[in-house]
Protein backbone atom coordinates (compact mmCIF):
# COMPACT_ATOMS: atom_id res chain seq x y z
CA UNK A 1 0.00 0.00 0.00
CA UNK A 2 1.10 3.39 -1.04
CA UNK A 3 2.39 5.22 1.77
CA UNK A 4 0.61 8.62 2.42
CA UNK A 5 2.47 11.41 3.94
CA UNK A 6 1.26 13.16 7.30
CA UNK A 7 1.97 16.93 8.14
CA UNK A 8 1.11 19.47 10.54
CA UNK A 9 -0.63 22.82 10.79
CA UNK A 10 0.36 24.28 13.90
CA UNK A 11 1.83 21.64 15.61
CA UNK A 12 -1.22 19.22 15.27
CA UNK A 13 -0.19 16.01 13.05
CA UNK A 14 -2.62 15.41 10.15
CA UNK A 15 -2.90 11.84 8.70
CA UNK A 16 -5.01 8.27 8.34
CA UNK A 17 -3.31 7.52 11.81
CA UNK A 18 -4.46 10.76 13.59
CA UNK A 19 -7.65 11.56 14.83
CA UNK A 20 -9.63 13.67 11.93
CA UNK A 21 -8.55 17.51 11.42
CA UNK A 22 -12.05 19.19 11.85
CA UNK A 23 -12.00 22.80 10.11
CA UNK A 24 -15.01 24.82 10.64
CA UNK A 25 -15.63 26.75 7.51
CA UNK A 26 -16.90 30.62 8.84
CA UNK A 27 -17.33 31.41 5.12
CA UNK A 28 -19.99 34.52 4.78
CA UNK A 29 -21.49 33.82 7.88
CA UNK A 30 -20.31 37.09 9.49
CA UNK A 31 -22.90 38.89 6.96
CA UNK A 32 -20.94 41.67 6.89
CA UNK A 33 -20.33 42.79 10.44
CA UNK A 34 -16.95 42.62 12.11
CA UNK A 35 -18.70 41.69 15.67
CA UNK A 36 -20.26 38.85 14.44
CA UNK A 37 -17.02 37.34 12.80
CA UNK A 38 -15.65 37.45 16.56
CA UNK A 39 -18.41 35.72 17.48
CA UNK A 40 -18.28 33.07 15.12
CA UNK A 41 -14.36 32.21 16.36
CA UNK A 42 -15.14 32.06 19.97
CA UNK A 43 -17.93 30.30 19.14
CA UNK A 44 -16.43 27.54 16.43
CA UNK A 45 -13.53 27.22 18.95
CA UNK A 46 -15.96 25.92 21.84
CA UNK A 47 -17.18 22.93 19.54
CA UNK A 48 -13.57 21.43 19.50
CA UNK A 49 -13.19 22.08 16.10
CA UNK A 50 -9.37 22.18 15.61
CA UNK A 51 -9.40 25.00 13.30
CA UNK A 52 -11.47 28.01 11.62
CA UNK A 53 -10.66 28.58 7.95
CA UNK A 54 -12.10 32.01 6.16
CA UNK A 55 -11.96 33.45 2.55
CA UNK A 56 -9.75 36.00 1.75
CA UNK A 57 -10.69 37.88 -0.95
CA UNK A 58 -12.59 41.27 -2.50
CA UNK A 59 -14.77 41.27 -4.86
CA UNK A 60 -12.72 42.83 -7.28
CA UNK A 61 -10.01 40.30 -7.07
CA UNK A 62 -12.94 38.05 -7.60
CA UNK A 63 -14.71 39.69 -10.81
CA UNK A 64 -16.10 42.99 -12.29
CA UNK A 65 -19.16 44.51 -11.51
CA UNK A 66 -20.63 43.21 -14.91
CA UNK A 67 -24.53 42.57 -15.48
CA UNK A 68 -23.75 40.51 -18.34
CA UNK A 69 -25.49 36.99 -19.13
CA UNK A 70 -21.75 35.47 -18.29
CA UNK A 71 -22.13 37.70 -15.33
CA UNK A 72 -25.31 36.56 -13.72
CA UNK A 73 -26.40 33.66 -11.70
CA UNK A 74 -29.40 31.77 -12.69
CA UNK A 75 -30.62 29.05 -10.74
CA UNK A 76 -29.82 27.37 -7.34
CA UNK A 77 -29.33 29.20 -4.34
CA UNK A 78 -27.74 32.68 -5.43
CA UNK A 79 -30.29 32.80 -8.10
CA UNK A 80 -30.20 36.32 -10.13
CA UNK A 81 -27.29 38.03 -8.16
CA UNK A 82 -24.98 39.36 -10.07
CA UNK A 83 -20.96 37.89 -9.43
CA UNK A 84 -19.60 40.72 -8.29
CA UNK A 85 -23.30 41.72 -6.40
CA UNK A 86 -22.84 38.65 -4.31
CA UNK A 87 -19.12 38.88 -3.47
CA UNK A 88 -19.37 42.57 -2.04
CA UNK A 89 -21.85 40.82 0.32
CA UNK A 90 -20.41 37.46 1.61
CA UNK A 91 -16.63 38.97 1.20
CA UNK A 92 -14.37 39.06 4.81
CA UNK A 93 -12.87 42.43 4.19
CA UNK A 94 -8.75 42.57 4.23
CA UNK A 95 -8.71 45.02 7.67
CA UNK A 96 -10.75 42.29 9.26
CA UNK A 97 -8.42 39.57 9.06
CA UNK A 98 -5.71 41.05 11.86
CA UNK A 99 -8.42 41.21 14.27
CA UNK A 100 -9.51 38.09 13.25
CA UNK A 101 -6.52 35.89 13.63
CA UNK A 102 -5.51 37.70 16.64
CA UNK A 103 -9.07 36.24 18.11
CA UNK A 104 -8.44 32.67 17.16
CA UNK A 105 -5.18 32.84 18.68
CA UNK A 106 -6.95 34.08 22.16
CA UNK A 107 -9.41 31.66 22.27
CA UNK A 108 -6.41 28.69 21.53
CA UNK A 109 -8.18 27.81 17.92
CA UNK A 110 -6.13 27.67 14.78
CA UNK A 111 -7.04 30.19 12.10
CA UNK A 112 -5.60 29.71 8.09
CA UNK A 113 -7.36 31.11 4.79
CA UNK A 114 -8.39 30.53 1.40
CA UNK A 115 -6.35 33.26 -0.92
CA UNK A 116 -8.31 33.75 -4.12
CA UNK A 117 -5.57 35.63 -5.42
CA UNK A 118 -1.74 36.85 -4.90
CA UNK A 119 -2.40 40.41 -2.72
CA UNK A 120 -4.83 37.54 -0.43
CA UNK A 121 -1.59 35.04 -0.43
CA UNK A 122 0.52 38.08 0.84
CA UNK A 123 -1.95 39.40 3.29
CA UNK A 124 -1.78 36.03 4.90
CA UNK A 125 1.64 35.22 4.72
CA UNK A 126 1.85 38.93 7.17
CA UNK A 127 -0.10 36.93 9.23
CA UNK A 128 1.68 34.49 10.04
CA UNK A 129 -1.01 31.96 8.46
CA UNK A 130 -0.08 28.31 9.56
CA UNK A 131 -1.71 26.48 6.31
CA UNK A 132 -3.87 27.30 2.75
CA UNK A 133 -6.42 26.34 1.45
CA UNK A 134 -6.95 26.17 -2.34
CA UNK A 135 -11.06 26.21 -3.62
CA UNK A 136 -12.91 23.65 -5.97
CA UNK A 137 -13.32 26.72 -8.29
CA UNK A 138 -9.24 27.44 -8.27
CA UNK A 139 -7.79 24.09 -8.83
CA UNK A 140 -7.74 25.36 -12.03
CA UNK A 141 -5.84 28.18 -11.42
CA UNK A 142 -2.63 27.13 -11.53
CA UNK A 143 -0.61 30.35 -10.99
CA UNK A 144 -2.48 30.59 -7.68
CA UNK A 145 -1.35 27.33 -6.51
CA UNK A 146 2.35 28.12 -7.49
CA UNK A 147 2.53 31.47 -5.97
CA UNK A 148 0.92 29.85 -3.08
CA UNK A 149 3.33 26.40 -2.64
CA UNK A 150 6.12 28.92 -2.94
CA UNK A 151 5.62 30.31 0.71
CA UNK A 152 6.48 26.83 2.33
CA UNK A 153 3.17 25.79 3.99
CA UNK A 154 0.76 23.02 4.12
CA UNK A 155 -2.13 23.26 1.42
CA UNK A 156 -5.34 21.97 1.31
CA UNK A 157 -6.89 21.30 -2.30
CA UNK A 158 -10.51 21.05 -2.81
CA UNK A 159 -11.64 19.12 -6.04
CA UNK A 160 -14.64 19.63 -6.81
CA UNK A 161 -15.92 19.90 -10.17
CA UNK A 162 -11.85 18.70 -11.36
CA UNK A 163 -11.45 15.67 -13.22
CA UNK A 164 -8.36 13.29 -12.81
CA UNK A 165 -6.14 15.52 -15.05
CA UNK A 166 -6.85 18.76 -13.29
CA UNK A 167 -6.45 17.22 -10.15
CA UNK A 168 -3.01 15.73 -10.59
CA UNK A 169 -1.76 19.24 -12.48
CA UNK A 170 -2.82 21.13 -9.10
CA UNK A 171 -0.90 18.22 -7.05
CA UNK A 172 2.31 18.60 -9.34
CA UNK A 173 2.22 22.24 -9.04
CA UNK A 174 2.31 22.45 -5.49
CA UNK A 175 4.77 19.76 -5.10
CA UNK A 176 7.06 21.10 -7.71
CA UNK A 177 7.17 24.40 -6.15
CA UNK A 178 7.58 23.85 -2.52
CA UNK A 179 4.04 23.17 -0.71
CA UNK A 180 4.51 22.07 3.24
CA UNK A 181 2.68 18.99 2.74
CA UNK A 182 -0.75 18.18 0.60
CA UNK A 183 -4.00 17.00 1.46
CA UNK A 184 -6.91 16.63 -1.14
CA UNK A 185 -10.66 17.01 -0.15
CA UNK A 186 -13.44 15.80 -2.05
CA UNK A 187 -16.01 17.94 -2.68
CA UNK A 188 -19.10 18.37 -4.27
CA UNK A 189 -19.68 21.77 -5.28
CA UNK A 190 -23.56 22.31 -4.95
CA UNK A 191 -24.95 24.39 -2.31
CA UNK A 192 -26.10 22.38 -0.83
CA UNK A 193 -24.69 19.37 -1.66
CA UNK A 194 -27.50 16.42 -2.11
CA UNK A 195 -26.64 13.42 0.03
CA UNK A 196 -26.84 11.06 -2.74
CA UNK A 197 -24.38 12.72 -4.63
CA UNK A 198 -21.90 12.94 -1.63
CA UNK A 199 -19.86 10.09 -3.22
CA UNK A 200 -17.95 9.97 -0.17
CA UNK A 201 -16.08 6.69 -1.24
CA UNK A 202 -13.92 9.27 -3.46
CA UNK A 203 -12.33 11.03 -0.38
CA UNK A 204 -10.07 6.62 0.01
CA UNK A 205 -9.40 7.05 -3.52
CA UNK A 206 -8.10 10.08 -4.10
CA UNK A 207 -5.56 9.99 -1.07
CA UNK A 208 -4.48 6.11 -2.65
CA UNK A 209 -4.33 7.80 -6.37
CA UNK A 210 -2.10 10.75 -5.27
CA UNK A 211 -0.20 10.10 -2.40
CA UNK A 212 -1.45 12.11 -0.22
CA UNK A 213 -3.84 12.93 3.07
CA UNK A 214 -7.25 13.19 1.95
CA UNK A 215 -10.50 14.25 3.23
CA UNK A 216 -13.86 16.02 3.36
CA UNK A 217 -15.51 19.35 2.35
CA UNK A 218 -18.88 18.87 2.34
CA UNK A 219 -22.06 20.43 1.89
CA UNK A 220 -24.81 18.04 2.30
CA UNK A 221 -27.04 18.04 4.89
CA UNK A 222 -26.10 16.95 8.48
CA UNK A 223 -22.66 15.31 9.41
CA UNK A 224 -23.58 11.61 7.91
CA UNK A 225 -21.17 12.49 4.74
CA UNK A 226 -18.24 13.65 7.01
CA UNK A 227 -19.02 10.22 9.62
CA UNK A 228 -18.69 8.03 6.40
CA UNK A 229 -15.62 10.24 5.42
CA UNK A 230 -13.59 8.99 8.37
CA UNK A 231 -14.37 5.59 8.88
CA UNK A 232 -13.27 5.29 5.14
CA UNK A 233 -9.89 6.70 6.14
CA UNK A 234 -10.60 10.52 5.65
CA UNK A 235 -8.47 12.62 7.67
CA UNK A 236 -9.69 15.99 7.06
CA UNK A 237 -13.52 17.34 7.59
CA UNK A 238 -14.28 20.64 6.58
CA UNK A 239 -17.83 21.85 7.07
CA UNK A 240 -19.66 25.22 7.51
CA UNK A 241 -20.55 26.94 10.68
CA UNK A 242 -23.02 29.79 11.79
CA UNK A 243 -24.39 30.64 15.06
CA UNK A 244 -27.31 30.51 13.43
CA UNK A 245 -29.45 29.10 9.73
CA UNK A 246 -31.76 32.18 11.00
CA UNK A 247 -29.26 34.50 11.12
CA UNK A 248 -29.43 34.31 7.02
CA UNK A 249 -26.98 34.93 4.66
CA UNK A 250 -25.44 33.34 1.30
CA UNK A 251 -23.82 30.10 3.36
CA UNK A 252 -26.64 29.64 6.09
CA UNK A 253 -29.19 27.45 4.92
CA UNK A 254 -26.12 24.53 4.43
CA UNK A 255 -23.94 25.33 7.88
CA UNK A 256 -24.48 23.94 10.90
CA UNK A 257 -24.87 25.20 14.33
CA UNK A 258 -23.08 24.82 17.24
CA UNK A 259 -24.72 22.14 18.38
CA UNK A 260 -24.37 20.56 15.43
CA UNK A 261 -20.81 20.63 14.86
CA UNK A 262 -20.04 19.34 18.14
CA UNK A 263 -21.87 16.55 17.51
CA UNK A 264 -19.87 16.47 14.35
CA UNK A 265 -16.55 16.58 15.63
CA UNK A 266 -17.45 14.11 18.35
CA UNK A 267 -19.13 11.64 16.06
CA UNK A 268 -15.83 11.97 13.59
CA UNK A 269 -13.59 10.90 16.11
CA UNK A 270 -15.58 9.07 18.25
CA UNK A 271 -16.00 6.71 14.42
CA UNK A 272 -12.31 7.42 14.01
CA UNK A 273 -11.26 5.90 17.62
CA UNK A 274 -13.70 3.20 16.58
CA UNK A 275 -11.70 1.82 13.45
CA UNK A 276 -8.91 0.62 16.07
CA UNK A 277 -7.38 -2.42 14.10
CA UNK A 278 -7.97 -5.48 13.06
CA UNK A 279 -8.04 -7.56 16.10
CA UNK A 280 -9.51 -11.23 16.74
CA UNK A 281 -7.99 -11.11 20.69
CA UNK A 282 -9.82 -10.44 24.08
CA UNK A 283 -10.12 -6.87 24.28
CA UNK A 284 -9.64 -5.48 28.14
CA UNK A 285 -12.91 -4.60 28.49
CA UNK A 286 -14.05 -8.12 27.67
CA UNK A 287 -12.13 -10.09 29.71
CA UNK A 288 -14.47 -10.09 32.92
CA UNK A 289 -17.48 -11.21 30.42
CA UNK A 290 -15.59 -14.35 29.64
CA UNK A 291 -17.40 -15.81 32.99
CA UNK A 292 -20.92 -15.54 30.98
CA UNK A 293 -19.86 -17.63 28.38
CA UNK A 294 -21.64 -21.24 28.33
CA UNK A 295 -19.71 -24.41 29.80
CA UNK A 296 -20.45 -28.14 30.82
CA UNK A 297 -21.71 -28.12 34.56
CA UNK A 298 -23.25 -31.16 36.71
CA UNK A 299 -27.11 -30.15 36.79
CA UNK A 300 -27.82 -33.20 39.11
CA UNK A 301 -25.71 -34.78 41.98
CA UNK A 302 -23.26 -37.44 40.65
CA UNK A 303 -21.54 -40.17 42.12
CA UNK A 304 -18.25 -41.76 41.84
CA UNK A 305 -18.83 -44.40 38.88
CA UNK A 306 -22.18 -42.94 37.68
CA UNK A 307 -22.16 -42.40 34.01
CA UNK A 308 -22.51 -38.84 32.91
CA UNK A 309 -26.28 -38.48 30.58
CA UNK A 310 -27.81 -35.56 28.81
CA UNK A 311 -30.24 -35.66 32.42
CA UNK A 312 -27.19 -34.98 34.69
CA UNK A 313 -24.98 -32.67 32.63
CA UNK A 314 -25.35 -29.64 30.21
CA UNK A 315 -24.53 -27.01 28.28
CA UNK A 316 -24.85 -23.98 30.73
CA UNK A 317 -23.90 -20.30 31.60
CA UNK A 318 -21.47 -19.67 33.18
CA UNK A 319 -17.93 -20.75 31.69
CA UNK A 320 -15.88 -21.99 34.29
CA UNK A 321 -16.20 -25.56 33.07
CA UNK A 322 -15.26 -27.52 29.99
CA UNK A 323 -15.93 -25.74 26.66
CA UNK A 324 -19.50 -27.36 25.03
CA UNK A 325 -17.54 -28.52 22.58
CA UNK A 326 -16.09 -31.79 24.74
CA UNK A 327 -20.08 -32.33 25.80
CA UNK A 328 -19.99 -35.18 22.78
CA UNK A 329 -16.92 -36.78 23.88
CA UNK A 330 -18.14 -37.18 27.87
CA UNK A 331 -21.82 -38.45 27.52
CA UNK A 332 -20.73 -42.17 28.43
CA UNK A 333 -18.41 -41.55 30.43
CA UNK A 334 -18.25 -42.33 34.20
CA UNK A 335 -17.57 -40.03 36.94
CA UNK A 336 -14.03 -40.19 38.45
CA UNK A 337 -15.18 -39.19 41.88
CA UNK A 338 -18.14 -37.95 43.19
CA UNK A 339 -19.28 -34.17 41.52
CA UNK A 340 -21.77 -32.59 43.40
CA UNK A 341 -24.47 -30.41 41.65
CA UNK A 342 -23.56 -26.90 40.08
CA UNK A 343 -20.10 -28.15 39.66
CA UNK A 344 -18.02 -26.86 37.21
CA UNK A 345 -16.89 -30.22 35.02
CA UNK A 346 -13.12 -30.81 34.55
CA UNK A 347 -11.06 -33.23 32.96
CA UNK A 348 -10.15 -34.35 36.39
CA UNK A 349 -13.36 -35.09 37.09
CA UNK A 350 -14.02 -37.82 34.48
CA UNK A 351 -12.83 -41.13 34.38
Amino acid sequence: MRQIPEFEIAGRKIGPDHPPYIIAELSANHNGRLAKALELIEAAAATGADAIKIQTYTPDTMTIPHDGPDFRIKGGLWDGYQLHQLYKEAYTPFEWHAQMFAKAREVGITIFSTPFDETAADLLAGLEAPAYKIASFEVIDLPLIKYVASRGKPMIISTGMANLGEIQEAVETARSNGAGGIALLHCTSAYPAPIEEANVRTVAHLGAAFGVVSGLSDHAPGSAACVASTVLGGAIVEKHFTISRADGGPDASFSLEPGEFRKLVDDCKSAWAALGTVAYSLAPSEAANTRFRRSIYAVKPIKAGQPLTNENVRVIRPGFGLLPKHLPNIIGRTAARDIAYGEALTWSAIA
